[in-house]
């Protein structure tokens, strides 16, 4: 708009308009988030250490730091603050003296290229950090010894043999495995990732697992006897989902233990879920899957198995996912976090008889907690308004250990309600419905559709940037929870399975009709998108309903002839959908917005991340070929160096600057 259009409009309507970035929650708003992970509670429970990540705009990367706080709030601070690189994963001494905690920095006179992660060590009140480990290939996970003397570590098979100097070019990459690429890992080869212990006191490494398979989630038994961990064995760990928990004595030499037998997975790594010790360490809590022809699709239910034994027993069977188990100090229960539909909240789950009780209520995301050996509870969790932060939980409801976001509260944010609709089957469905900043009743506002990932995952009450910065520039956003989500149980999730692109493509378009129908969205005005798995259903949208008037698909595909044996999810293709040459059927189905992208008179912006082994640019560069060849308006945006999920903050905000600008051409002509 030219300055003199704009007086015509008047000199208080472009005040207002100018002032509206200040209030309202736009792109540029992405990098002062903070984001909170991994509570971790002192032995004497008056203490946190936790990670905070943020983004460090001079190096344009995102980078994250351990600070503490008082169990009653006090004495926040932070403990590290190294520009040029992060430290997590804290853990406490035994005797609340120290921290340990994994870093990429580097030591003195180290290059960058250089750099590893290992694992360093620094006072408990703040100091000079001391890094503890020299693995040649870095550290991926450890865990520190009850007693503080050793700690377990999980790395990679080194790549060359001690002291032998690196070849100025890298060897070629060599596999001979079933699965031979994983998004944020590269090709894989022959190395593995295998048990350590490192004794602190002598810096002596001792290996205590080896052979061709990896082993993850270390965990140490209380009594300090016993090293729990996670692993695939077989003939070919590749080909199947059957992680075991085994057990290991602390000493070199040992010979390890295979815990459980259910022949699909205990504890996949996937889930963020560590195996947890009971305080006795008679015990370990965990999760487990359905049979591995489910993959995702069964809900992870809680699980206990006697270490002495080896029975397991699933103390809660009630159809929902369950994470993060964490013990009571006496024993006789666990807390959890508990998935229903649209929320996930902390619970208690009584072991005697199985009872389930929420401890956290209402409209809230809840991602990880903690409890100290005194019984304190800590939570990690958000809502609608609100990223994580760290809460006591008390008898009276919750009690905030200070607040890294505040700004936002200085922010007009859109409200988000929860809708309930009828498909054109009759079936319930749910979603999450945002009104416009500023909304007006009575009056129609060109509305997105908003599609989430996973399959297997769902929109729930937790705060959502993207959403908040389409509000402020005047969208409604509809998210629909369709046929294939969570949080409604197994016969929910799989009805999408072997099957995508249909149901769910109905229960979405159902989702628009409702707000067409409440006369919030404009029918002329629709717009649809969706990252991963919401980029696959967008595609299938699209090549369905002509209604859309923009879209946005970020890493997504929808040629499955392609993808097999390019991305990283090969086991999962040939348990779902089966194989090319012999399920043509099952392959065509689920390549129809490909093969049919003729029907397709949206104008679309594919993008995707140069580096994603998950859901590879080839999928966004053939959908954009095709509609490039048919005419229709496309554009395709890669961004270099990324994976499936974009980390660099000068990406993210670019992305969200772009899909708004997207539809604002396309929308608001």
């Amino acid at each position: 708009m030219k300055p003199s259009a704009c007086l015509l409009l008047g000199l208080l309507a472009c005040t207002a308009h100018a002032a509206e970035p200040e209030t309202l929650f736009g792109p540029a708003d992405l990098a002062r988030l903070a984001e909170l992970s991994e509570p971790g509670f002192a032995p004497d429970g008056k203490h946190l250490v936790y990670t905070v990540t943020r983004a460090n705009l001079t190096e344009d990367r995102s980078q994250s730091d351990l600070w503490r706080v008082g169990y009653d709030g006090s004495d926040r601070r932070r403990l590290t603050e190294t520009p040029d690189s992060s430290e997590w994963r804290p853990q406490w001494s035994a005797d609340g003296k120290s921290l340990a905690f994994l870093s990429d920095r580097r030591q003195a006179g180290e290059d960058e290229d250089d750099a590893t992660t290992q694992v360093w060590t620094l006072p408990a009140a703040g100091g000079k950090a001391r890094r503890l480990t020299d693995f040649a290939d870095g550290v991926e996970d450890f865990v520190w010894s009850p007693d503080g003397r050793r700690i377990a570590v999980i790395a990679l098979d080194p790549e060359f043999p001690a002291g032998t100097p690196k070849p100025k070019n890298p060897p070629p990459i060599v596999s001979d495995r079933y699965q031979f690429k994983e998004d944020g890992s590269g090709y894989l080869g022959s190395r593995r990732k295998h048990l350590y212990l490192f004794d602190l006191a002598s810096g002596k490494v001792e290996q205590l697992t080896s052979g061709a398979h990896d082993e993850q989630l270390p965990a140490w038994s209380p009594d300090g006897k016993q090293i729990a961990y996670v692993t695939k064995r077989g003939a070919d760990p590749d080909r199947h989902l059957n992680f075991d928990l085994y057990v290991i004595e602390a000493r070199a030499g040992a010979k390890e233990r295979q815990l459980t037998t259910f022949p699909g997975s205990d504890l996949d790594p996937y889930w963020e879920t560590r195996p947890a010790w009971s305080p006795d360490s008679t015990r370990i809590a965990y999760l487990q899957s359905g049979e591995d022809r489910w993959i995702y699709y069964a809900p992870w239910q809680l699980a206990v198995i006697d270490v002495a034994s080896g029975q397991a027993t699933i103390p809660a069977p009630i159809d929902r996912c369950f994470s993060k188990p964490r013990w009571s100090a006496d024993g006789n229960s666990i807390y959890a976090l508990v998935e229903q539909s649209r929320v996930t909240h902390l619970s208690r789950i009584d072991l005697a008889d199985g009872k389930v009780t929420d401890l956290t209520r209402g409209k809230r995301f809840d991602y990880d907690l903690d409890v100290s050996a005194d019984g304190r509870i800590v939570v990690l969790g958000g809502d609608d308004h609100h990223p994580y932060e760290i809460s006591a939980v008390e008898a009276d409801g919750l009690r905030a250990l200070g607040r890294h976001n505040e700004w936002l509260a200085r922010k007009r944010l859109a409200e988000v309600e929860p809708i309930r609709f009828r498909n054109t089957e009759g079936l319930e469905l749910e979603g999450l419905l945002v009104k416009p900043v500023g909304y007006q009743p009575g009056k129609r506002y060109p509305t997105l559709l908003r599609l989430h990932g996973g399959p297997v995952y769902q929109f729930s009450h937790e705060f959502m940037p993207d959403w908040q910065a389409y509000a402020a520039r005047g969208y409604a956003v509809v998210a629909v929870n369709p046929r294939g989500s969570s949080g409604r149980g197994f016969d929910f999730a799989r009805q999408i399975y072997a099957d995508w692109g249909n149901k769910d493509v109905d229960d979405v378009l159902a989702g628009v009709d409702h707000v067409v129908a409440m006369g919030i969205a404009d029918p002329a005005r629709l717009g649809i998108g969706g990252w991963s798995y919401g980029a696959i259903l967008t595609n299938a949208v699209i090549a369905r309903d002509t209604r859309f008037k923009a879209a946005i698909s970020g890493a997504g595909a929808s040629n499955m002839y392609a993808m097999y044996g390019h991305d990283q999810y090969i086991r999962e293709y040939e348990l779902e959908l089966g194989t090319p040459w012999r399920d043509r059927e099952q392959y065509d189905r689920a390549s129809a917005p490909f093969l049919h992208a003729d029907r397709i008179r949206t104008p679309t912006m594919f993008q995707c991340g140069e580096k994603d082994l998950n859901v590879p640019c080839l999928g966004a560069e053939q959908m954009y070929q095709a509609l490039r060849s048919l005419g229709v308006p496309s554009q395709l945006v890669v961004y270099p160096g990324e994976g499936h999920g974009l980390t660099v903050p000068s990406y993210l905000r670019d992305r969200l600057e772009r899909n708004l600008a997207w539809y604002d051409q396309y929308l608001k002509p």
